[in-house]
């Protein structure tokens, strides 16, 4: 049985033309000799009747402080009410379609509500199905605790399911389908000649999705990874072949390239507390325990003596901000930051990256506030209001030049 997941995201099951194009792709998939499993999320985006970010506006409307497990419960309508009326669609073109919460199709978490992590994954329930010659729609997003109660998966948790799903069945391929045409070098919106990749690593797009590119959830990169279970993200609507991901071995485009993409967070802030430089290595220790005893997640730091600095969000700036001054630290805020990074996994060892990346920043005068790098990310600190011209003009040095 060559078993295949295909996940499509809100936009591709939001209309009935969508479904249409939906069902059009199952049916390739059979006709191809695969054995699909469908994965589904919630129809459409914020505002749309039943996506999910509606219904948790609806919930907070009603009760701001409505509590993470009742949360739950109305965010796994979505998915659920989006699985029944696409296997409703497959029943009436002739696919034997039988829908599936996520705890049905065997996810089972641990208990913590609106962001559940995963314990295993039991996919005999499906197994059993797809012996009878169904068609699983499972809905994406959710799973259930050993006690049965409903639990969700956190933000890409539609990605997440369909790679548990497709490393749990031994998979052939994991195919996430979506509204683009495959993963960009940049946001188009912002780059115009941005060009979609052929195939990309595990890794690289990893760290594209962790930096800000938003089409794929990276815990899904990572399950699929483990299992060496390719990824295909390609479009619902157009029969484009897509980007391949793969481990770095299996293609040797993906060898030779120092950059894969240009990528961009924004709405971050920068955080600088001035210390005594003799007591720095102790002092920093307390700050960052104080942000982690706030829920307050940080990034890109930087310990000197004499001062820490460290981002985070912008909505938690203020929050850091007069905790560690009630603490009596000289603690100063710049909002309206935003972090942009090159992504690729030839950028270890290769003299001269950085030098191209200052060099293309000085060309139009944009300050860089702090840096960070690994062995396949080059990350800027920047304004806001640079941003876009900063994500220019390392694509055009990088992917272009």
């Amino acid at each position: 049985m060559r078993i295949i997941v295909q996940k499509f995201g809100g936009t591709s099951v939001a209309s009935p033309e969508a479904k249409a194009c939906v069902i059009r792709k199952i049916k390739q998939a059979i006709k191809s000799g695969f054995t699909p499993v469908v994965v589904v999320s919630a129809m459409g985006r914020k505002g749309d009747c039943y996506a999910t970010d509606t219904l948790i506006e609806m919930a907070r409307n009603s009760c701001a402080t409505i509590a993470p497990h009742e949360l739950d419960h109305i965010m796994y309508c979505g998915e659920m009410i989006s699985a029944v009326l696409m296997a409703g669609c497959l029943q009436a073109e002739g696919i034997d379609a039988v829908m599936m919460t996520g705890g049905q199709a065997g996810i089972v978490t641990d208990n913590r509500f609106t962001n559940a992590r995963v314990i295993k994954v039991d996919p005999s329930k499906i197994t059993a199905q797809l012996s009878r010659g169904k068609v699983p729609v499972v809905c994406g997003f959710q799973g259930m605790t050993v006690d049965g109660e409903f639990t969700t998966l956190g933000r890409g948790g539609s990605d997440t399911s369909a790679s548990l799903l497709g490393a749990a069945l031994d998979a052939e391929m994991v195919e996430i389908y979506t509204d683009v045409e495959g993963i960009m070098t940049a946001d188009p919106r912002i780059v115009k000649n941005a060009k979609i990749l052929d195939v990309v690593s595990y890794g690289e797009v990893a760290q594209l999705a962790y930096q800000g590119a938003k089409v794929i959830h990276p815990r899904a990169v990572e399950i699929a990874a483990q299992k060496n279970i390719p990824l295909v993200i390609k479009s619902t609507f157009s029969d484009a072949p897509g980007t391949r991901i793969v481990n770095k071995g299996q293609a040797q485009a993906i060898n030779d390239r120092v950059a894969t993409g240009v990528t961009h967070l924004p709405n971050i802030a920068q955080i600088k507390v001035i210390l005594d430089a003799a007591k720095t290595h102790n002092e920093s220790s307390v700050i960052f325990r104080t942000m982690a005893d706030e829920s307050i997640s940080v990034d890109l730091i930087n310990v000197h003596p004499g001062h820490v600095m460290f981002t985070l969000a912008e909505e938690m700036a203020d929050k850091a901000l007069q905790k560690l001054q009630s603490l009596g630290y000289n603690a100063q805020v710049d909002h309206d930051c935003a972090k942009v990074s090159i992504v690729g996994g030839g950028i270890c060892g290769v003299p001269g990256v950085m030098a191209s990346l200052t060099e293309a920043l000085s060309m139009y005068n944009i300050p860089i506030m702090q840096t960070v790098d690994s062995h396949t990310t080059i990350s800027v600190l920047v304004k806001l209001s640079d941003v876009e011209t900063a994500v220019k003009a390392l694509h055009e040095k990088f992917l272009i030049s």
